[in-house]
């Protein structure tokens, strides 16, 4: 087969959702090279501080709905609907939805 399907309904939501929800789909979608993950987060959530200086992995984000901020490395960058920002392996990033309503993203990343 040279294409296969995935949804939220196909694998369990890595946090818990309390902050929302986050879905790889990656396995599910059987890629093997690009990682894709679904990303809600309520009014207050955050993602976890990280990078992939060690994974060589870049990544990119793309605002669904909502509003995020990105914070890198001391630096906010603001996102809303039907924008998108790339950050490199070695760039530490953090998600915070700090707006009023959900937010929902489609990320990205691949070496």
């Amino acid at each position: 087969m040279s294409y296969r399907t995935a949804s939220t309904d196909d694998v369990e939501s890595v946090i818990d959702e309390e902050w929302g929800g986050m879905w790889f789909l990656r396995d599910a979608l059987g890629s093997e090279t690009v990682g894709v993950t679904l990303l809600e987060l309520v009014p207050g959530g955050k993602g976890k501080e990280h990078d992939h200086a060690s994974s060589d992995h870049e990544e990119v984000y793309v605002v669904v709905e909502g509003t995020v901020d990105v914070d890198c490395d001391g630096e906010t960058v603001t996102l809303g609907p039907n924008e998108a920002i790339r950050l490199s392996p070695d760039q530490t990033r953090q998600i915070v939805n700090r707006g009023d309503e959900r937010a929902r993203l489609v990320l990205v990343g691949a070496p």
